[in-house]
């Protein structure tokens, strides 16, 4: 199936989802493509609204300039997806795929249905020849899904062409990662060669031609998954080393810092923590999981579940020294959380760590202080109260740092903000309770100075025997 001749210039793209991948991708495009228009669609109205406003549904570093400087020129965001398919030379699917848990089995599949509805209302509206790109995260093969689908329902005369042009962007910096990708890749079947050249006619205006991948369809597809899930497996890695440095009195920074000078190994995603989260790498394995049993690869699909139960491992044990590190436990005592996003940079709560940990410490008694630059309150509430409706009352969601500490026995980083480590945490100790505790699960506070003010320090990767 060709759709778009390689000489014929692309002048309109829909990206059908408003979301974390659609909104910021086409942005980026619009900016960087001025002669193209790039309409981004959604059947939420609240969300299209919100893109069409001063506060934007996403947060990310740059992104509001972006979307203010084109919106008007080049980038709308509108609810009439049908005439937004109608007049695209491209159509990019960017909806949600979340993970479907197996009754039976490892892993979890993605659920398609959003997937399959855009593939139909294409190929319901499409009156020309359209390339239809897969954006969202999906599993092998959806591309043949999404091409019967077309081919059954579209317009007599009206030919399509399937790709995979995966997203691999990072929360947080996703501007970054759009303007400087270290690759492109655009996955098709034999005979869309062109198809491939038309979407790469578009990222070839600010990205060099050499990180752009062509390849084939499914090998696209699965590149997405086994990226995550080599990044995770990196990260359950060094947080496996980091339990082993606790009980021997090791430093996790120390051991990261000597393996990551191999040059075969490298220094990257090699920072304990309390656990990954996020919707991408705890989907994407699930995903790959459930694929490798699927297809009766039973070794495999147990090898990735195992990047998963280290996570799950690495936050229960964080949990155990707060729990242990407090002197007579934590029931009815005060604690400080420092964060609550699943990383620094976003506002994203998503299979976040964060909600993990204050739901075990509340479960153990704790009241808790919450306080996170980015997350709203009623975010916070939300995800703790889907399982802990009468603990609301001892959460506590604050606007500072200094608000949240005060009276606290203990302070807990759950989020790896750079405003954490410049915190003044001679005011933090003076506000808090005696003995003051700072519990820290991503190393990103200078615990010599902290002790010398005269707080108690835990760490992860570091054993109680061996102060940071």
């Amino acid at each position: 199936m060709v759709s778009i001749d390689a000489e014929t210039a692309v002048t309109h793209v829909c990206c059908i989802g408003a979301g974390y991948v659609g909104g910021p991708t086409s942005a980026v495009m619009a900016s960087k493509c001025p002669t193209v228009q790039f309409t981004v669609v959604d059947i939420d109205a609240r969300r299209i609204a919100a893109w069409n406003s001063n506060k934007l549904p996403v947060y990310e570093p740059g992104l509001d300039e972006i979307v203010r400087s084109q919106r008007g020129e080049n980038l709308r965001f509108s609810t009439d997806i049908n005439e937004g398919i109608r007049t695209a030379d491209i159509v990019m699917i960017a909806v949600n795929t979340p993970p479907v848990q197996c009754e039976r089995g490892l892993g979890a599949a993605a659920d398609l249905r959003r997937v399959e509805e855009c593939a139909l209302q294409i190929a319901k509206a499409a009156q020309r020849n359209t390339i239809v790109v897969e954006k969202s995260t999906v599993p092998c093969r959806t591309g043949e899904l999404i091409a019967d689908i077309l081919g059954k329902h579209g317009s007599p005369g009206v030919k399509f062409s399937v790709l995979s042009n995966p997203e691999f962007l990072s929360e947080g910096t996703a501007v970054r990662d759009l303007l400087h990708p270290d690759r492109v890749i655009i996955g098709g079947l034999p005979g869309s060669e062109n198809a491939q050249s038309a979407l790469q006619s578009i990222y070839s205006q600010w990205i060099p031609s050499e990180r752009i991948v062509t390849m084939g369809l499914w090998s696209a597809e699965l590149t997405k998954l086994a990226s995550n899930a080599l990044l995770a497996q990196r990260v359950s890695s060094i947080n496996s080393i980091s339990a082993v440095c606790e009980a021997v009195g090791a430093s996790v920074s120390e051991v990261a810092h000597g393996c990551g000078l191999d040059s075969r190994i490298g220094d990257k995603f090699l920072r304990a923590s309390i656990g990954f989260g996020g919707s991408c790498f705890h989907k994407d394995i699930a995903s790959l999981v459930w694929l490798s049993a699927s297809l009766g690869l039973h070794d495999v699909a147990e090898y990735w579940d195992q990047v998963l139960k280290m996570n799950d491992s690495q936050m229960l044990r964080f949990v155990q020294r707060v729990v242990q590190g407090v002197d007579g436990g934590i029931a009815g005592v005060d604690i400080a959380i420092l964060g609550f996003a699943y990383k620094g940079g976003t506002g994203d709560t998503r299979n976040t760590p964060a909600a993990f940990v204050c739901k075990q410490l509340l479960e153990c008694g704790a009241n808790l202080s919450i306080f996170d630059p980015k997350v709203p309150e009623q975010h916070i509430r939300d995800k703790l109260e889907v399982e802990h409706p009468a603990e609301t009352s001892r959460v506590r969601v604050c606007q500072s740092a200094y608000d949240a500490a005060g009276r606290c026995r203990a302070a807990v980083v759950l989020t790896a903000w750079p405003e954490f480590a410049t915190l003044d945490w001679e005011q933090m100790h003076a506000v808090m309770a005696r003995p003051a505790h700072v519990f820290d699960g991503h190393n990103i506070l200078e615990h010599c100075r902290l002790q010398r003010l005269g707080f108690q320090t835990t760490s992860v990767g570091v054993g109680n025997r061996d102060a940071v």
